[in-house]
């Protein structure tokens, strides 16, 4: 790295969500003077949907003023990739950068954000944005977390008991049945951070039309499904 980058280690934990912080030199009436321009401390996380694109922003610095840029990515169970940006000498760095699909969003000496396109399941972690400038040095960090719709179903089972499945979604979804029954709730994890949820619900008198209701983040569906009394399954995939 650049010897003109002396931003130290980062030893902090995933869970982080955005940090903003600053220091500057110069004397007691420059320093009360340039933080009135400088970006106040702010607190946010950014959930985004599978498959779609996430872009980080720097903080609010005009890029005049900024020497080096380092966007530090930490995700899990990887080593932790830096892509780096020193203007003076218009010269881009990257180490263990290995996701093709984490990039700069454009030009760096135009903008010095940076994006996922498309973003995946495996992308879930803490961004960190680096600013060495003749102000002092910045920081900006995002714990991302990847949102993924589960696939709902709804089937008639043996002896007349009926099965809402809200399969592989991030975060797990929640069930819930009416009328209300005798109903058991499992979850399943999954090695890419999905949960399968799957609620299996009777009824002693056995109602001729029941609905199971699948809340999300990502958002909510409703089935609704004709009890029979035949053993076989039978599946419903339109929501209502």
């Amino acid at each position: 790295m650049w010897t003109l980058l002396r931003t130290s280690t980062l030893r902090l934990p995933i869970s982080v969500i955005i940090m903003v912080s600053a220091s500057v030199n110069g004397s007691s009436t420059d320093k009360r003077q340039r933080k009135l321009e400088l970006p106040a401390e702010a607190n946010a996380s950014l959930s985004v949907p599978v498959d779609t694109k996430a872009v980080f922003d720097c903080p609010s610095i005009l890029l005049t003023s900024v020497v080096v840029t380092t966007w530090q990515i930490i995700l899990r169970d990887k080593l932790s990739c830096t892509r780096a940006y020193r203007r003076d000498r218009n010269e881009t760095k990257e180490g263990n950068c290995t996701d093709e699909r984490i990039t700069w969003a454009s030009r760096p000496d135009e903008n010095l954000a940076l994006q996922i396109d498309p973003v995946a399941t495996t992308h879930d972690g803490f961004y960190m944005c680096q600013m060495v400038t003749h102000f002092g040095n910045f920081h900006r960090g995002y714990h991302l977390q990847v949102l993924v719709p589960p696939e709902v179903t709804l089937f008639q089972g043996k002896n007349g008991i009926a099965v809402c499945r809200a399969a592989a979604g991030k975060p797990a979804a929640q069930i819930s049945w009416n009328p209300e029954g005798d109903c058991v709730t499992e979850q399943e994890h999954w090695a890419n951070g999905t949960v399968t949820v799957q609620s299996t619900c009777r009824w002693e008198d056995r109602p001729v039309s029941v609905s199971c209701s699948v809340s999300h983040v990502t958002g909510n569906k409703s089935l609704s499904l004709e009890l029979s009394l035949e053993h076989e399954n039978k599946k419903i995939w339109k929501s209502i």
